[in-house]
């Protein structure tokens, strides 16, 4: 009896092999000569399967073969070639694979197909470089700077007028900010520390880079649509890459997606980087400094990215994950009841670290076990219709010291309006 269980495309996939094989002029088994090959043959080799597998199914689907295609030499007055016989058996594997190709789903298009495809890039993410954790330390280094870069919101448009002129944002001012980014970390760290010595910058890219189109009003009063300012993005970060490349010869970039950046309407933990634009940019980063020996990319599958520093263990995440932010305490009781969560799982998993990196709250807050950064935005209309205190544009920047882990905290600042008395070195009520 026929197998129930063969599917069908794989009995489309016979019956196309075996009428290759008969237009080819091979013949039907019963017609095949000493030392001929016979249809069967030529169709099992073209199937690269074992042709007494072909042989017994054809028995009960001899009805769905076209027999009439095979045509006797000898009645048209041709013999294949060996040579033309050969190729005959390549046509046929490829007609073959071609109709298993149509008869089959559609490829699913998954992070290693684009990044291997696509992108060019490797087929695993590389670990984190060995300078991050030497084994002999220079004398006179002061440790490895951090530089952490999330909650861009690349795109979004901020309307003075909105929010008492407390704060104003597009394409333009993101620009110069981010340019501003670079310079003043650069001042920060080259300028105010003494005997500047470095072995390399760690630049954490902590998501939300885009703000996307996840709700309604923003893709109504975005600077521009999704793909513009995503181009437009990889623009800016590959400038501020190219800037600090300038200062370090080794450059760590470890990258998480954010939740602006998805293309789904609601969150999802399945193919959650597959469905990010932030992740886009990344590997688009990856490709462009695929040759540059000195710039190395951390881009997990998950939304957790685990590395260390002189063996100071962090790990880098978005932070979405975590809920609630309302009381005194502020954004610290979700931040930390999660912090405590991850740590138990990533104990457990064997993957513990020590200080806990993360965006999303759009409030720079620098402590030994966890790092809150700002935002590139700044304050904005969901804010003040919230009622939050104000927040000044800022990203977060310290420097992992060879023995005393986390040392020199400097908040970069990155506000447009000048403050009242800030040309004041000091000042006092009267």
């Amino acid at each position: 009896m026929p197998n129930p269980g063969l599917p069908k495309d794989e009995t489309e996939r016979r019956v196309s092999a075996l009428n290759a094989a008969l237009e080819k002029g091979y013949p039907p088994p019963e017609r095949a000569t000493n030392g001929q090959k016979s249809a069967i043959q030529a169709a099992s080799d073209a199937l690269g399967m074992n042709e007494q597998t072909l042989r017994t199914w054809l028995r009960q689907h001899r009805d769905k073969v076209d027999w009439s295609l095979y045509q006797d030499p000898s009645e048209i007055g041709a013999i294949p070639e060996p040579e033309q016989i050969e190729a005959s058996i390549l046509q046929d594997r490829i007609k073959v694979l071609e109709a298993a190709l149509k008869s089959s789903a559609k490829e699913e298009i998954t992070r290693q197909a684009v990044r291997e495809k696509i992108f060019e890039l490797s087929e695993a993410t590389p670990e984190p470089p060995k300078w991050l954790s030497p084994k002999r330390i220079s004398s006179g280094c002061k440790g490895v700077p951090t530089i952490m870069l999330s909650d861009w919101h690349w795109g979004e448009v901020v309307k003075p007028g909105e929010i008492y002129g407390a704060n104003e944002f597009n394409l333009n001012i993101a620009n110069a900010r981010a340019k501003r980014v670079v310079e003043t970390a650069t001042d920060l760290l080259f300028n105010h520390i003494a005997n500047p010595e470095y072995d390399g910058l760690v630049l954490a890219l902590g998501g939300d880079m885009v703000t996307g189109d996840i709700h309604e009003e923003l893709s109504k009063t975005n600077d521009a649509p999704i793909m513009p300012s995503v181009l437009n993005l990889f623009d800016a970060l590959t400038g501020v890459i190219e800037k600090f490349a300038q200062r370090f010869d080794k450059i760590f970039i470890p990258c998480v997606t954010g939740n602006h950046g998805r293309n789904t309407r609601k969150p999802q933990k399945k193919e959650r980087n597959a469905t990010n634009f932030d992740w886009l940019v990344y590997q688009m980063l990856a490709r462009h400094f695929k040759d540059r020996p000195g710039i190395q990319f951390s881009i997990p599958d998950g939304p957790d990215c685990h590395y260390s520093v002189y063996g100071h263990r962090y790990l880098l995440t978005h932070g979405d994950q975590f809920r609630g932010g309302n009381g005194i305490a502020g954004v610290l009781m979700p931040i930390e009841r999660g912090r405590h969560k991850k740590s138990t799982r990533d104990t457990a998993l064997q993957r513990s670290w020590d200080t806990m990196i993360i965006g999303h709250f759009h409030q720079l807050i620098q402590l030994p076990h966890l790092v809150v950064n700002g935002s590139l935005k700044g304050y904005d209309e969901y804010a003040f219709s919230e009622n939050f205190s104000y927040e000044e544009p800022a990203q977060g920047c310290w420097i992992t010291h060879p023995e005393k882990g986390i040392t020199f905290q400097m908040p970069i600042y990155l506000g447009d309006v000048e403050k009242p008395g800030a040309k004041d070195w000091v000042s006092w009520a009267a």
